[in-house]
């Protein structure tokens, strides 16, 4: 026996085909939207909609964006002699939060994984190396620590050595608050390798 009318299951259903919904936050959500205000759940949609509809890749860096530019890109403020190579625009918000970082970004929308089937032409390997046929003096690797991020960096390193542009790679290590003895050895060694004067 059904539990709730078709539409409200058809609702749920929706909901929960998102990422990292589940059945009952979809149902809680589902339940939210019904009883809001008509106008609140069509300002809702249609912002949904108008997102899908304008919102495409910048056309410097490959970034989610819904004018021909990003702000980071169109910025005369930042260095757009230096490239941070993130996978995704998530990525990307990440390091902007930090507000640090005064270069440029170049989003690969995926790292190479073989056991996926992903290789160097799936990703946006080739529009970075067209980038850097301009006037470019760094280019930093911030893929993830993942083996796909570290193959992606090692093979962008490869492919970047020649032009001789300087190549660098984040460090990684022990997080803020870790406790050392819960940490893998692979963290560890990266950290020690990694570490600076004081």
């Amino acid at each position: 026996m059904e539990l709730y009318s078709s539409k409200i299951n058809k609702l749920i259903e929706e909901l929960a085909a998102l990422p990292g919904i589940g059945a009952k936050s979809a149902a809680r959500l589902a339940f939210y939207l019904i009883n809001e205000p008509e106008e609140h759940v069509k300002r809702l949609s249609e912002a949904m909609m108008d997102a899908k509809r304008s919102i495409h890749y910048c056309k410097e860096c490959y970034t989610l964006t819904d004018s021909e530019l990003c702000p980071i890109c169109s910025s005369p403020k930042r260095d757009h002699e230096v490239i941070m190579v993130v996978e995704t625009t998530r990525d990307l918000a990440a390091y902007e939060r930090t507000g640090k970082y005064e270069g440029v970004y170049h989003v690969l929308h995926g790292a190479i994984s073989p056991m996926l089937g992903i290789g160097p032409g799936d990703i946006r390997l080739k529009e970075l190396m067209k980038r850097l046929e301009g006037n470019v003096k760094e280019v930093i690797i911030a893929t993830n620590s993942s083996l796909e991020g570290e193959t992606t960096a090692m093979y962008i390193s490869k492919l970047i050595k020649p032009a001789g542009i300087k190549c660098t790679r984040i460090a990684s290590g022990v997080p803020v608050g870790g406790d050392l003895e819960n940490i893998d050895e692979v963290t560890l060694l990266r950290a020690l390798e990694g570490r600076v004067q004081l």
